[in-house]
């Protein structure tokens, strides 16, 4: 009965329904009433403002009104006492962080060691960092693009930032793997940005990196790229740049042809995955470092054992060693090896 009222006459003793007005003043007036009458108002007794005649149970007697005055007083000076307290911890609290802030704010100008690092969380912060970087830099942009063919979304979310450096004379070098080559996206970006850009080609290369005037760098923080790294300590920054300096000097320039293998029928790709079969790695890993799909990178690996007389992944494995594409690639032709049963390969 008791929830019933309340949710059907959601209000407190200093504002009473008119249905309960009426039968509370008749209480006062008349001394009591009949409980049959306060039936339609149980808030009345929810808010003890009636209570049984200890008498007679079939009636109902008024709490006085100079009792509900009070405890209505008495509530709102509570509230008022609840309310000067939350505000001098609010008062407290503040004053606190007020303080704290004076601290950063010395410390940060003591050292700009705080800053060396910063965590990007989120898509959304990551593009706005790259944006702020962007419109700073002045010279030069360095940047590694791992994986395969570049899809056309990757290449038209930067393609803002490319257009603004090139409108400010900045010049452009990105690293790319040799599968990049086969992309029509990546050609067109590169028409489009003229001799802003220069591209260069590995067979692999390291995980994304973007560089801004030699001062700023961004590289992921998660396998996902949902985070990254903002660094701006100069060592790190420095160190690389000289990685990337490394790896520039031995790519091979977009617009010039790859080298050629020197063994019939065996292509610049099928040499660097017998390479890395040479190394243990299981197919999974090989097409994720060429940036191929792990399908392609299979039917080059069955290829390799059609050309080289393989009849066994460990028989393939022999006759990368014997043939020399368990290595970088060789200035001088390998030696000629009879295999058995079929024909051996030609050196070109």
């Amino acid at each position: 009965m008791a929830g019933h009222g309340t949710e059907e006459h959601p209000h407190g003793a200093d504002r009473l329904c008119e249905a309960g007005d009426r039968v509370y003043s008749r209480a006062v007036r008349r001394g009591r009433v009949a409980r049959t009458d306060a039936e339609a108002v149980p808030c009345l007794l929810d808010l003890a403002l009636l209570h049984p005649d200890p008498d007679d149970m079939d009636w109902l007697v008024p709490t006085s009104p100079q009792e509900v005055m009070t405890r209505l007083l008495r509530g709102v000076y509570d509230e008022v006492r609840e309310s000067q307290r939350r505000m001098g911890s609010a008062v407290t609290a503040f004053e606190r962080y007020a303080g704290l802030g004076r601290q950063l704010q010395a410390s940060a100008a003591a050292s700009a060691e705080g800053t060396a690092i910063r965590v990007l969380d989120g898509l959304s912060r990551i593009q706005a960092a790259m944006d702020e970087a962007t419109e700073a830099c002045t010279t030069e942009v360095l940047t590694v693009q791992p994986g395969g063919i570049r899809r056309e979304a990757e290449l038209t979310e930067g393609l803002h930032r490319a257009l603004a450096l090139r409108g400010r004379g900045v010049r452009m070098r990105d690293l790319y793997t040799h599968v990049a080559r086969h992309g029509q996206g990546l050609l067109n970006y590169l028409e489009l940005m003229g001799d802003a850009v220069e591209a260069r080609t590995l067979d692999e290369v390291i995980d994304r990196l973007i560089l801004f005037d030699r001062t700023v760098a961004f590289i992921p923080a998660n396998a996902d790229r949902t985070m990254a790294l903002e660094l701006r300590h100069p060592a790190l920054v420095e160190y690389l740049v000289t990685v990337f300096e490394r790896l520039w000097r031995l790519a091979i320039p977009l617009t010039a042809p790859l080298p050629d293998t020197g063994i019939e029928g065996i292509s610049h790709r099928e040499q660097s995955i017998a390479a890395l079969l040479a190394e243990g790695h299981q197919d999974a890993v090989i097409a994720e470092r060429l940036g191929i799909s792990v399908r392609t990178c299979r039917a080059h690996i069955a290829r390799l054992s059609e050309t080289l007389g393989a009849a066994s992944r460990t028989q393939l494995g022999v006759r990368i060693a014997q043939v020399g594409l368990d290595g970088p690639p060789r200035t001088a032709a390998p030696a000629v090896l009879g295999l058995p049963g079929r024909q051996s390969p030609t050196v070109r």
